[in-house]
């Protein structure tokens, strides 16, 4: 990820999915222009994920699997 958008994310903040419990398996996600980006809530500062934003919306519309 570039600096840039490193520092979007910073500026825009991030969410914690609303299917978070309180068991700590937490996943926070960013929007900022043309990239989702994904973290685990534990490790604020470690790696994230980021995601075009039609491959987030196809990911978070798909159907649970068993």
């Amino acid at each position: 990820m570039t600096p840039e958008i490193s520092a979007a994310v910073a500026v825009t903040g991030w969410r914690k999915s609303s299917h978070s419990g309180d068991e700590g398996a937490c996943v926070e996600m960013a929007v900022v222009p043309g990239i989702v980006a994904v973290r685990d809530s534990k490790d604020p500062h470690g790696p994230l994920l980021s995601f075009p934003p039609a491959a987030w919306r196809a990911f978070t519309q798909a159907p649970p699997t068993r």
